[in-house]
Order: C-alpha cells, then structure tokens, then sequence
C-alpha cells in the first residue's frame, strides 16, 4: 500500500515490534474520538507575587490607620512642647523619634501630618476627578463650541508652570487649608479633563453607542448612560498617583512657608522646620522625607497595578 501523510499520521502510533505496552501510544480514533487517549499533565500557572505592591498596600493601610486615628491615639498635643528642643529618641512613646526644634513630638506631628498631608490630596484628587471628568466627557462627546472653550481653557491652565500657578493662588490667598484645596484642585482639573475627553472620544464610536443612538436614546442619556460608565475606571486608575503628586506639591508649598500656618502640622512643613538643623540633628529632615517617600512611593506602586488592571483601553 502506497503511504501518504494522512497514513503515516493514522499509523504514526503503532507500536514497534517487540515494543511494551509501556512505549505504545495511543492516537485518537476516526470513529470513536479521542477514546483512549490519556489527558496531558499541565501544571498551574503560579503567578508571581508582587511583593512591592502588598508591602505598598499595608504602608498606605498603616498610614490611613494612624491617620483615621490621629485623635484617638495617646500622644502629646502636636503643638506643645514637652521637653528639650531636639532631644534624642528615647522609650516613651512621645519620644520615640525625638522632639523638633521646639520641643515638640515628632511623632505626634507626623501621624498628625500624615492626616493633612492624605486628607488634602485625597479631598483635591476626587474634586479635581469629578469636576474633570464631567467637562472631558462634555468636551469629547458632544464637541463643537463647547469642545473648543472647555479646551482653551484646559490649555490656557497647563501653560502655567505648576508650582507658579501654586505660588500666584498662595500669594493672592491667604494660606489655609481652603487655599491649599483650592489650588491643587486647579492644578490638576486639564489633567483629567484630557484623560476623560480621550476615553470619551475613544468609546463614543462603539457599536453599543450607535445601537444606543438608533433606539432613540438622547445624547444626556447616552453620554452619561453609557459612555460615562466606560470612562470612569480609567480615569480612577489614574487617581492614585496624582494623590501622590498632590502630596508633593503640598509638601512644596509647606516648604516655602505657603502651606498651613504653624503649628498646624504637615510632612512639607516639618522639613521647613528642621532645615536649619540639617548638619547636628538631621533626623529632623530625615524623618518626614521618609513618610513623604514611602507614601509617594506606595501610591505609584499601586497607581500602577490599577492602571494594568482597569484601564479598558489597554485591554480592549
């Protein structure tokens, strides 16, 4: 019999002669399927586990923590001092980092620190997505006049450098915890108003928004409806790292004497503090650029394993 491919692929399993059953294979039945064919070992896939992000979740868990409790905890009043000005560690828990250059905890007023730092960042990160997600959803959909002014005014804010647009609201203000909102809220309002204008560009011309469109739908009902749904998990992905950049611009202006006024903590002001101790007590420098390291570090680790996960236009 003359052989071929398909007959050297029926009788590819036959056994050698003088073979084992051990070393026969089995090959799959034209009549009867796959009888007989053992099923292949696969091992699971182990996925590795990101170590720097659960250690990112449980710093940012502690800090919220301590924050949450600021009030509760029992530590010194952050604005009395308690000892000798830049007193070394020591056992209690009031001086376990030491007193600042006044006399003060340092822990006491960077737990309470912590709790001006977050609840500024946060408080201007959600405004700032709300209010940016709206006119980019505006911008991006229903286009027009109304793309054209909500754009010139978003380009008109990122042509100011940030930290000068930061200083002309600081200087013109006086400086408070308002002021501080109020200015970082502008700072990254174009931010978001691009990242929703693009998604909504991106997904306005999808086949569920023409359905949408032919079943007599209003533009309201399916901007916010069905577009808005879509957009909003991208533009979430992005809010954790510009918490952190908010961080960082409060701790600027803290720094340059524009932040909250003293003795109302912050991790900027606590550098501003300790700067003119830099070469005896460095620690006083040192402690509160940790937090501000740690924290800004732990936010963008988890930044961007949200980004990974739930921006839908990496995935789609």
């Amino acid at each position: 019999m003359k052989r071929g491919p398909i007959t050297d692929a029926l009788t590819a399993g036959a056994p050698a002669a003088g073979g084992s059953a051990r070393d026969q294979v089995t090959t799959p039945s034209l009549a009867g399927g796959m009888s007989g064919v053992a099923a292949p070992v696969v091992p699971p896939i182990r996925r590795r586990r990101n170590v720097l992000l659960w250690a990112s979740v449980a710093w940012m868990a502690l800090v919220v923590a301590l924050a949450a409790a600021a009030s509760l905890l029992p530590l010194a009043d952050y604005g009395a001092p308690i000892g000798f000005p830049r007193s070394a560690p020591s056992g209690e828990l009031d001086l376990w980092l030491g007193l600042d250059n006044q006399g003060r905890s340092t822990l006491a007023r960077l737990v309470h620190g912590a709790q001006v730092s977050l609840l500024i960042g946060v408080l201007a990160g959600v405004i700032a997505t709300t209010i940016g997600t709206v006119l980019g959803l505006i911008a991006g959909y229903f286009r027009g006049a109304v793309e054209t002014v909500i754009m010139f005014l978003t380009d008109a804010l990122l042509a100011f450098p940030p930290l000068v647009l930061l200083l002309a609201i600081s200087s013109i203000l006086r400086p408070s915890f308002t002021t501080l909102l109020l200015g970082l809220t502008t700072l990254v309002i174009p931010s978001f108003v691009r990242i929703a204008r693009a998604q909504t560009l991106n997904w306005a011309s999808r086949d569920f928004v023409l359905a949408a469109r032919n079943m007599g739908f209003g533009r309201l009902r399916i901007a916010f409806g069905e577009v808005l749904p879509n957009v909003v998990p991208t533009v979430l992905a992005f809010l954790p790292t510009v918490v952190a950049a908010l961080i960082v611009a409060e701790g600027s202006l803290s720094f340059l004497g524009l932040g909250l006024p003293s003795p109302t903590p912050s991790w900027g002001g606590m550098i501003a503090d300790g700067k003119d101790f830099l070469r005896a007590d460095p620690q006083l420098i040192l402690i509160p650029a940790a937090a501000i390291f740690l924290t800004i570090f732990a936010l963008n680790q988890i930044g961007d394993h949200a980004r990974a996960r739930f921006d839908r236009t990496v995935q789609d």
